[in-house]
């Protein structure tokens, strides 16, 4: 399985859109597609950007098919290009994520009455403008029963309880998925082994180790490393420790998907080659401080070495950490190694116009 996130924001700032998963061949190379966001608000599924999901029009330049959408078009925006990706690409799964990192706060109040959550993201995904065009739904919590950008304390029941919820209201023909973190810290905190039973599959979050958080933007470390090495600077922060855990807790190998970041995360004012180095703080980025796509990097700062199964580079004052194919490549050897379900990005506008990352995860 090889599944990818596309973001609704960015056919905005960054110009990524449908048609470019058709140009890059990605479309042809994922196996699953998850349009993130939707919104949980007042613990129910809704849209998150109206505009860019179906009512802002795409340019003829711009649309998978070449036509343009006009006024009378009955569905625009990304939903709209999306049933001309699946049309063009029929094996093609598409799901639509909820939540996210900014948008999870709405899960306190959906783990409040699942029920209710379940039949308003099935009524959702069943809107007559795109009925049929997603073949199930995935559930991004950051986190359950723990600390993201807010904290939740619903329970270590809640995931399995809103997935239950979710696999009755949609039944066995349309998909269910959830994203779980990578932080082995926070896999205590929630039963996946139950959450496991009603999904699909779960997806591991298995970046950001280092490198986004204020405390750990003064010293170098790659972002997602596969394997430990000597240095790292806290145990168990890597894919393999993730998924060792995850399966030690019961979620069957089949069902484990595991994240690779298509960006880097970097540091300036760097006073040594490899991680560990001291810096002032984090890198300059095009949209964010300290982070920067792959297809930015692969050219402006080149690898200059590996560590733990991913790349590193030193150009200058700056550190950069980020997956290149061949580091990719090393990955997905590792998930069929342990049997796992596949592999995910994330997300997909961080790769090469010619889809160089998208190529590597599929093999």
């Amino acid at each position: 399985m090889v599944a990818g996130y596309f973001t609704e924001w960015g056919v905005y700032q960054r110009g990524f859109r449908v048609k470019n998963l058709a140009v890059s061949g990605a479309a042809g190379r994922l196996t699953h597609l998850l349009y993130a966001f939707g919104k949980v608000d007042g613990g129910r599924c809704a849209v998150g950007d109206a505009f860019a999901a179906y009512q802002k029009p795409v340019a003829a330049a711009d649309s998978v098919d070449g036509v343009a959408d006009t006024a009378s078009t009955p569905l625009r925006g990304n939903l709209g290009q999306l049933w001309k990706l699946k049309g063009a690409h029929p094996g093609l799964k598409i799901l639509w994520s909820f939540g996210g990192w900014t948008g999870s706060a709405g899960f306190t109040e959906a783990a409040k009455d699942p029920a209710a959550f379940a039949r308003s993201c099935h009524a959702l995904l069943n809107d007559p403008r795109w009925a049929g065009l997603f073949d199930g739904i995935d559930v991004d919590w950051e986190y359950p029963n723990s600390c993201g950008l807010q904290c939740d304390r619903s329970g270590r029941e809640a995931l399995p309880r809103l997935l239950r919820a979710l696999r009755t209201a949609f039944g066995t023909g349309l998909l269910v998925t959830a994203a779980v973190p990578g932080d082995v810290r926070k896999l205590e905190s929630t039963d996946y082994s139950a959450a496991a039973t009603q999904a699909d599959w779960l997806s591991a979050m298995t970046y950001d180790y280092f490198g986004a958080a204020d405390t750990d933007r003064h010293s170098t470390a790659p972002h997602s490393p596969l394997t430990t090495y000597p240095g790292i600077t806290r145990a168990g922060a890597t894919t393999e420790a993730t998924v060792s855990q995850l399966l030690g807790q019961g979620v069957p190998a089949a069902k484990l998907l595991f994240g690779i970041g298509f960006y880097g995360r970097g540091w300036t004012g760097v006073r040594g080659a490899g991680p560990g180095a001291t810096a002032t703080g984090p890198a300059p980025g095009t949209y964010q401080k300290g982070m920067e796509d792959y297809r930015v990097l692969a050219g402006r700062c080149p690898p200059t070495g590996t560590v733990g199964g991913t790349a590193y580079a030193r150009c200058g004052a700056q550190w950069w950490s980020y997956d290149t194919p061949g580091t990719i490549r090393g990955k997905v050897a590792y998930a069929r190694s342990r049997s796992l379900g596949g592999v995910f990005a994330w997300e997909l506008s961080g790769d090469t116009p010619g889809g160089a990352l998208v190529a590597a995860l599929a093999g």
